[in-house]
């Protein structure tokens, strides 16, 4: 992985995760901007896939077990898009809060697949 990349989809995420929940807090349904801002996430993901199955061509292994960091990113993977059906199938408030804690829950998983990626050590 590329830590630079890694931060930059972290603090991104975060800050979808607050304008949603702010939204959804301040009583406004989901709409163009948290909706798309969510599937950005996902596409910057899907480009965090792709970096992952080079990266390792290019002589950036991972430290930490590859098993659970593909867990982790498949797991990732799964979160936007559900999160998305969700805030289209029910469009109420509430929904904008679902994308913001599922634009949180990518930025914690984000950084603890950088850890498994840059930190641990295999074993």
């Amino acid at each position: 992985m590329i830590i630079g990349f890694t931060i930059v989809q972290g603090v991104y995420a975060a800050l979808v995760g607050l304008v949603c929940v702010v939204l959804g807090l301040a009583g406004r349904k989901p709409n163009d901007l948290t909706v798309l801002s969510v599937a950005a996430i996902e596409l910057l993901l899907v480009a965090q896939a792709v970096v992952a199955i080079v990266a390792p061509f290019a002589g950036n292994t991972p430290t930490g077990n590859p098993l659970e960091f593909w867990m982790y990113l498949i797991s990732a993977l799964i979160i936007p898009p559900l999160a998305i059906v969700w805030s289209l199938v029910e469009r109420t408030r509430w929904s904008n809060v679902v994308l913001g804690a599922a634009a949180f829950a990518i930025a914690v998983m984000l950084w603890r697949m950088e850890q498994i990626w840059s930190v641990q050590l295999a074993g």
